[in-house]
């Protein structure tokens, strides 16, 4: 049986937020985590430390660790380092492709299956790893970490704004990269990325909801007429 390291416990927890079934504010208690993974506690602290310093999870006082709660500037910095990221990545595709072609195809294969299915949690670890697939299939190792992590810090940021961007069109948008990648055209590619990326941005709602009304005007406003 392989032991359980640190590490493992802190990519299981990356793994959960890009699934979303870890949501944002939510409580990540050492016991409990140290009985899930039959380890010590000391072990378990190790790994909450290291997500720590990656921006997963914060400490409070008295009160244990927390799934963090991005900010909407902090959603959107995560966003505009993706584009940055992805854009580049995309610009090195001249080499032959027929084989990273080939394992994207297999993971969009995957993503539609997973869509038809009941599985939410694979659904949204599909959508969110194929920029992870890219990446790797590409030769970018080092990126691909980064991407990783970036991809779940939007995760977080499109579960905690209840994001309304469509799981189908997702997929939809994958294949349309794959198929420019496909014709040769890694201009397109990038472009398409750019926009996908855009999309699932838009989608949030970080607005905040406006300021609610004072006892006294919420009462006139509830019976004033009703206009007919």
């Amino acid at each position: 049986m392989t032991a359980v390291s640190p590490t493992t416990i802190a990519e299981r927890v990356v793994e959960a937020i890009l699934a979303q079934k870890l949501s944002p504010g939510e409580r990540l208690g050492e016991q409990a985590l140290a009985d899930n993974f039959s380890v010590s506690r000391t072990l378990v602290r190790e790994a909450l430390m290291q997500l720590q310093a990656r921006g997963f999870v914060q400490v409070q006082p008295r009160r244990g660790w927390y799934v963090v709660q991005p900010s909407a500037e902090e959603a959107r910095d995560a966003f505009a380092a993706r584009r940055i990221i992805e854009a580049g990545i995309l610009e090195t595709a001249g080499r032959p492709m027929q084989q990273v072609i080939r394992q994207l195809r297999l993971h969009i294969d995957e993503e539609q299956r997973a869509i038809q299915g009941a599985d939410a949690a694979t659904r949204a670890f599909l959508l969110a790893d194929f920029h992870v697939c890219l990446a790797e299939n590409m030769g970018h190792r080092l990126l691909a970490d980064t991407l990783r992590d970036l991809t779940a810090r939007t995760t977080l940021a499109a579960t905690l704004y209840q994001s309304d961007h469509n799981a189908e069109q997702s997929c939809a948008d994958h294949a349309s990269i794959v198929e420019a990648l496909e014709r040769g055209d890694a201009a397109q590619a990038r472009a398409l990325m750019l926009a996908h990326i855009g999309n699932v941005e838009e989608a949030l709602e970080t607005t905040p909801p406006p300021p609610e009304a004072a006892p006294g005007e919420r009462l006139r406003a509830t019976l004033s007429p009703v206009q007919r």
